[in-house]
């Protein structure tokens, strides 16, 4: 018998993610210098469209993604949710913990009258779309279209 993981506990997120964002995307561009990222993270935080859950076992940040709140005139004006950059530490994945704090920004979203949330991820890999799908979210309703700056 496999013993228990460690309980997760999930709260919004006061400090910074950029350690855990490693494991998200090791290769992303390098930051701007450190007061701008500050005040970039406080303007964050200043928002209340914007919801940073942290999946925490014990002190330890091991999971977490961003809900934003969007509001809208359609759908009886109910607002939809965006929910990005969900990442767990490569050391602490297959757990549940993932699910979890999905679960957890739904509820959030849900409890803010969103009438939907939609992910995108860039993964092709089919695990990953599998727990995406398992967490609730159906890849066949929407089509994603993304565009990118010219370089």
């Amino acid at each position: 018998m496999h013993p228990s993981p460690p309980p997760l506990a999930i709260r919004p997120l006061v400090e910074s993610v950029l350690a855990l964002y490693t494991h998200l995307h090791p290769a992303d561009d390098a930051l701007p210098p450190l007061p701008q990222v500050q005040a970039i993270w406080q303007g964050l935080m200043a928002d209340p469209r914007n919801l940073y859950l942290g999946g925490f076992v014990g002190p330890e940040l091991v999971s977490s993604c961003v809900l934003l709140v969007i509001a809208n005139l359609t759908r009886g004006c109910r607002p939809y949710a965006l929910i990005e950059n969900v990442v767990t530490h490569a050391d602490y994945r297959q757990r549940g913990y993932g699910r979890a704090l999905l679960h957890a920004a739904l509820a959030q979203a849900w409890a803010k009258s969103c009438h939907k949330a939609m992910l995108m991820t860039g993964s092709k890999d089919e695990a990953t779309l599998r727990f995406y799908a398992e967490a609730g979210f159906d890849s066949h309703e929407k089509q994603a279209f993304v565009a990118r700056p010219p370089a």
